[in-house]
């Protein structure tokens, strides 16, 4: 056979590979996701179920995203040492248990180690679904999309059916079967490589280091899309639709994963035909003329239009980072980008809460909308 046959038929192969092991961690994080998601809705409307105030459920809903911008640098470690399979066993244990804490226990305690064991826990798969996803350059970015709206599937699921549950046998019955269902996510787990990709040249403490533009860009997107987003537009439908503030919240939640579930391949395929890099800046900027479309009272098409777009947002930033890291600074750099994703998020929701009683909509969500487009335009200029 001749060289150049030999050359792709190994070439299909390795992306056969690369979408094979993306898919199964993508499976992994899917079904050990909904615990997490469901807390996030049921704990602020049943917390004196929980033996715990309103305030100490919002420091329960922040603790996750606390230890892992404190433990991403340590999770990335182990994942280039021990491989994806190691990591995501041990990040499906730690998921399943944390999710039987939450059906359970009671008491602050209690609930706050069990934040913080699926804190780790995500971090690790997270970084392994990122990390397999372009440890094939060819095709990393349809990959990348596919991941997202695969992982998107499980917090939707979790959402519908743990409501349901709720709403009949109780919060403490849904968290339970939902543990139980996250069982299945060992299977996914098992069939990861086992080898890793070894100790990287350099491992930067993400949250000290000075950051890149695109972690820059990532903690602009974190403060304004995952945070003052959510948060600011469940708190104005509820103005706008008195009585229905559940309902708003709930649909708040769920859109930004139906939006991924058939959004996120497109915005993958979109960065394979014409670069992830110049997609990106093009879906901020837009996405920056939504946000401020709801500061200035076009509440639901400027809502519509950042959901859409953060859709087809989300598969795009690994990509650019295995890019621009090749080797082993890979793993890395994509637990730096998110763990400034994660500052940017966890602020979002504090300025929102702060800021939405006292500031004019038109100022707070226009400013927001100018650090978007100039975190975004930042990036567009070192396009090739």
């Amino acid at each position: 056979m001749p060289a150049t046959e030999v050359s792709a038929a190994d070439a299909v192969l390795s992306m056969e590979t690369a979408d094979r092991h993306s898919r199964d961690a993508s499976l992994t994080l899917a079904l050990a996701q909904p615990g997490d998601t469901l807390l996030y809705l049921l704990l602020p409307l049943h917390h004196e179920a929980f033996g715990v105030s309103l305030a100490e459920a919002g420091l329960l809903l922040a603790a996750n995203r606390l230890v892992r911008i404190a433990g991403y640098g340590w999770v990335a470690r182990y994942y280039a040492v021990h491989g994806p399979r190691s990591a995501c066993l041990l990040a499906a244990a730690g998921s399943v248990l944390a999710t039987l804490g939450y059906a359970l226990s009671s008491g602050l305690l209690a609930l706050i180690v069990a934040r913080l064991l699926w804190g780790l826990s995500f971090a690790a798969m997270n970084i392994a679904t990122q990390a397999l996803a372009t440890a094939e350059p060819t095709g990393a970015a349809r990959r990348s999309g596919r991941m997202r709206a695969v992982i998107a599937a499980g917090p939707v699921s979790g959402l519908i059916g743990g409501a349901l549950i709720s709403q009949f046998g109780g919060p403490r019955l849904a968290f339970l079967l939902v543990g139980l269902v996250a069982l299945v996510a060992f299977l996914f787990a098992l069939r990861l490589p086992n080898a890793g990709e070894g100790p990287p040249q350099r491992l930067a403490r993400p949250r000290f280091g000075t950051p890149a533009r695109l972690d820059s860009w990532a903690f602009i997107q974190g403060m304004t899309l995952d945070g003052l987003f959510v948060l600011g537009i469940s708190i104005l439908a509820a103005v706008a639709l008195p009585g229905y503030a559940a309902l708003a919240a709930g649909a708040a939640l769920a859109l930004r994963y139906i939006a991924e579930i058939l959004l996120a391949p497109a915005g993958g395929a979109l960065a394979h035909r014409f670069g992830a890099r110049w997609v990106l800046t093009l879906l901020s900027i837009a996405s920056a003329i939504g946000l401020a479309m709801i500061g200035f009272g076009w509440l639901w098409s400027g809502a519509v239009l950042v959901v859409v777009l953060r859709g087809l947002i989300q598969p795009l930033p690994p990509p650019i980072v295995a890019f621009e890291h090749p080797g082993a600074d890979r793993v890395p750099a994509l637990a730096r980008n998110a763990t400034w994703r994660d500052l940017g998020a966890g602020a979002g929701p504090l300025l929102a809460g702060a800021l939405l009683p006292m500031v004019p909509h038109e100022l707070l969500y226009g400013g927001a909308a100018l650090l978007l487009a100039i975190s975004a335009g930042a990036i567009g200029r070192r396009a090739p």
